[in-house]
């Protein structure tokens, strides 16, 4: 289930990284005319294979090779029916009518595997439920997405760092997928780029402060004040800034976020100054910008969704 990518950016270092989206204004979508992601580079970024491939993929792999009598592929197919309906791999029987749905599925994998069928576009691959993989990006999900529209209504992003040390991004989103209504959020950045999506999408995290901050310190909060709340907001948490708490995110997990917020930008119908670090909406630890970075760049990445707000 991946497609071509059209949001391409290539990064060599934090300089490098900021220039690339220097020429992008911060903005709404009011005026935008154009749904598809900004192109910040010509080049591709290489091809590999995502550590986390949908099943409905590989059912497709085994179906082109004339493995379809094996017990593997009927355990693929049950899970890519699973995938489809926003569960995991083994969870909940598998009914006729989602059978139906991943044997089409299946069946549209492979002839875009000939080259009978496009792609999915950019737009097209960030509302697909189940694993979707943009080219650059590696999701691996916990748990699988489901239809955008049985979605909870998520109006905004919220940048967080953790003040978690690396490596620790696999644990954190396996809590949160095991308690998905505990403190902590949706998905998980680990300082090598991985992102871990950890609860389904109709799920709410326990995050934020309830939108306390008053003082228009980094915005105008009259917007903010308890309105961006966890009810409505998406979190993202970003490993690793432990035990110095000022610690910038990694190269890896900035050229992650330049694919990761265009695409639940598309998915849920955000636009660019709907994201926020958390300390621009709550009172929060002063030793730090908590987020401050990395929302001032996905607003300066300026992409702006199909269906904007």
């Amino acid at each position: 289930m991946r497609g071509p990518l059209l949001l391409t950016i290539v990064v060599a270092s934090f300089g490098a990284l900021h220039a690339v989206v220097a020429f992008a204004d911060e903005s709404s979508c009011a005026n935008s005319t154009s749904a598809a992601p900004i192109v910040a580079q010509a080049q591709s970024i290489a091809k590999r294979e995502p550590t986390d491939v949908a099943r409905i993929e590989l059912a497709a792999r085994l179906t082109a090779s004339g493995a379809t009598a094996t017990d593997e592929y009927r355990r693929l197919r049950d899970n890519a029916a699973r995938e489809l309906a926003g569960r995991p791999d083994g969870v909940g029987d598998v009914n006729a009518d989602e059978l139906r749905n991943a044997d089409d599925a299946i069946s549209r994998q492979i002839r875009i595997d000939q080259g009978a069928l496009p792609p999915p576009s950019f737009t097209a691959l960030a509302k697909q439920p189940g694993r979707p993989q943009i080219e650059g990006l590696d999701i691996i999900y916990l748990n699988p997405l489901g239809d955008p529209a049985r979605a909870n209504a998520w109006r905004n992003i919220i940048v967080h760092q953790t003040e978690g040390p690396p490596g620790s991004a696999r644990r954190e989103a396996a809590d949160q997928f095991a308690h998905p209504t505990k403190r902590g959020v949706t998905l998980w950045v680990e300082t090598d780029g991985t992102v871990y999506w950890s609860v389904a999408e109709n799920l709410i995290p326990t995050h934020g402060e309830g939108g306390d901050r008053n003082d228009n310190k980094y915005i105008d909060n009259t917007k903010t004040y308890h309105q961006v709340v966890k009810t409505n907001s998406i979190g993202v948490e970003f490993i690793g800034n432990y035990p110095d708490v000022a610690k910038p995110a990694t190269a890896e997990q900035e050229q992650a976020w330049l694919l990761l917020a265009p695409f639940l930008q598309e998915r849920y119908g955000i636009a660019p100054d709907h994201i926020y670090a958390h300390i621009w909406i709550d009172f929060k630890d002063q030793r730090y910008c908590e987020g401050c970075e990395l929302a001032a760049l996905a607003r300066k990445l300026g992409y702006c969704p199909s269906k904007a707000l």
